[in-house]
């Protein structure tokens, strides 16, 4: 079983690594509260010490289907297909998806996917809560003045 290797942290971050995407079928998630074992399924928000989103990426085997559909309590979800093909249903839609389809679901939509290609599906899902990013892209930052260490 495939680790998470941690590169780097300190206070105000927290850096890892999970190795190759074509690699991510290596990782093995024991669900906690079904206690099945899932192939291809990463989680990152322990590792990355994340107190807002939790992310994973994601293999799905040719020809495959996740198997089961779910909803959340209180959080969205966004998909990033980036390889691979198959179609994606939330409630009674259904409809193709392929590398560079994002689909974002609401809580109570009533999710699933599967692969219809010849090669292993990967993408990354990104759980956060719904409505909470109050400020995003420019309105959340500023710039900093500072010298890039990678230049010396």
């Amino acid at each position: 079983m495939k680790k998470i290797k941690k590169l780097s942290e300190n206070k105000n971050y927290t850096a890892v690594n999970i190795g190759s995407l074509q690699d991510i079928g290596e990782y093995e998630l024991i669900h906690p509260k079904t206690n099945a074992t899932i192939k291809g399924k990463v989680f990152l928000k322990e590792a990355s010490q994340s107190t807002g989103t939790e992310i994973s990426f994601n293999a799905l085997p040719p020809k495959t289907e996740v198997g089961y559909f779910h909803i959340h309590n209180k959080d969205e979800e966004t998909y990033i297909i980036l390889q691979g093909s198959g179609y994606y249903q939330v409630d009674e839609d259904c409809f193709p998806i392929e590398e560079g389809s994002v689909i974002r679901v609401s809580p109570a939509g009533v999710r699933s996917l599967c692969n219809t290609s010849e090669t292993t599906m990967i993408y990354i899902c990104v759980q956060s809560k719904e409505n909470s990013l109050e400020e995003h892209t420019t309105d959340d930052g500023r710039r900093i003045n500072c010298e890039p260490k990678w230049k010396k």
